[in-house]
């Protein structure tokens, strides 16, 4: 029991941490590209075209980040 090895789950969690923190990068940097606030027009004016346009964004970003981790 004493030759427990913490390092793969510390490896999970600061990748984990590197994902998500890359995705919220990106999500600012499409957020200032756009001409208009787009987190205001989904929540507000109730926009489903754009949600479903950054849902796939999201979607699509997370997956070539998990690629790009996981080699």
């Amino acid at each position: 029991m004493d030759n427990i090895n913490f390092l793969p789950i510390f490896n999970s969690i600061l990748y984990s941490l590197l994902g998500i923190a890359i995705l919220l990068v990106c999500y600012l940097i499409i957020e200032k590209l756009t001409p208009e606030r787009t987190w205001h027009e989904i929540s507000k004016n109730q926009n489903v075209a754009l949600a479903i346009i950054f849902g796939a964004f999201i979607i699509g970003i997370s997956i070539i980040i998990s690629a790009a981790i996981h080699g």
